[in-house]
């Protein structure tokens, strides 16, 4: 297979742009704050995050906001040296070039994306979209995992035709393609007015696996105050805990109030949604592995986006997660993880 042969291969307001005042300032105003960033608007993307600091589980000293359409997001999070969430690839490619950041966890265990079709177009397998329309945007996760998976299946994609900026529902709706490379969280709720019929293709389900979203932070933050990141990071994990355990508690908590208020059901949908990614099945909240970051590697380098000259050794960090699930056995009780509630 080509891809194989290549590799084996703050409140409800809380996000705002970062200049406008912190969900929760420092109370000790001689202890200097440490930011985390969100790589994208409120939603069901950040809710462990926004749960950790709306629940309490982050000391005062750490600031969450939102830092939304930055393209230089990872490189911001190292001149801010600050923690920062975006996705593995955007991560890794900027690492590459030599801005110095550390990953030590994800929220996103797998890729979030998927290839939609509508139910009665018959497209339910990779194969069935030779010879179709496929709706994506250039360069990004998707249309890198879609190659790899397709690669991987030694299926034909020049007989693919490839629909620039028509990756939205809209465009399948209206017939302007056969289908679209899009991420879970983003289909039509099935209960809404809006909804499609809809078959689903994941990537997943045919060896992809990478990296989705990922925790990381300055290499000056984490080589000066690793205690920060073992702080951030036990939060983190109860903040997803609290989101999962029970969609009755959180989703009011997350849905905030005031006009930014999000809509509860909404909410509660992509949660359903990218539930598998947070934790799949024999996993644990954060705990990425090895293989999906070299495959991560792989894909990339297949898809010619850049060139490893930075090991993964020196960007990827397991042991703050390592530490953490030793140091606080609790963590990973499954108590919290009963089927929805």
């Amino acid at each position: 297979m080509a891809l194989a042969a290549v590799a084996l291969i703050g409140t409800s307001l809380l996000l705002l742009r970062p200049d406008a005042p912190p969900i929760r300032a420092p109370k000790d105003s001689t202890v200097a704050a440490t930011k985390l960033l969100l790589d994208g608007p409120s939603g069901a993307r950040f809710a462990g995050e926004l749960a950790a600091s709306r629940q309490g589980y982050f000391s005062s000293r750490i600031e969450v906001s939102a830092w939304p359409e930055d393209l230089d997001f990872v490189k911001t999070i190292a001149r801010q040296q600050a923690i920062g969430v975006t996705s593995g690839q955007k991560f890794l490619l900027a690492s590459w070039r030599g801005v110095p950041v550390t990953a030590f966890a994800a929220s996103f265990l797998d890729t979030s994306v998927a290839i939609f079709a509508l139910e009665a177009s018959g497209l339910r397998r990779p194969a069935d979209l030779v010879g179709k329309r496929v709706g994506y945007r250039v360069a990004s996760e998707g249309d890198v995992v879609f190659g790899a998976m397709m690669a991987q299946l030694g299926l034909p994609r020049s007989q693919i035709t490839k629909v620039p900026d028509r990756d939205s529902f809209e465009a399948l709706r209206a017939g302007e393609v056969d289908a679209i490379i899009a991420a879970v969280d983003e289909q039509p709720d099935p209960s809404s007015p809006s909804s499609l019929k809809l078959s689903v293709i994941k990537p997943q389900d045919y060896g992809i696996h990478v990296p989705g979203q990922v925790y990381f932070a300055s290499n000056h933050l984490i080589h000066d105050q690793p205690s920060v990141i073992s702080e951030v990071l036990q939060g983190l994990i109860r903040g997803w805990q609290f989101t999962y355990a029970d969609y009755a508690r959180s989703v009011p908590v997350l849905a905030g109030t005031g006009p930014a208020r999000l809509n509860s059901e909404r909410l509660k949908f992509e949660l359903q949604q990218q539930r598998p990614l947070v934790l799949p099945t024999g996993g644990r909240i954060g705990d990425y592995d090895e293989s999906r970051w070299r495959t991560l590697r792989d894909i990339l380098l297949f898809a010619k986006l850049g060139e490893e000259d930075v090991p993964l050794a020196q960007t990827v960090n397991y042991q703050f997660l390592r530490e953490v699930y030793r140091r606080s056995p609790d963590l990973a009780a499954p108590g919290a993880w009963n089927e929805e509630k």
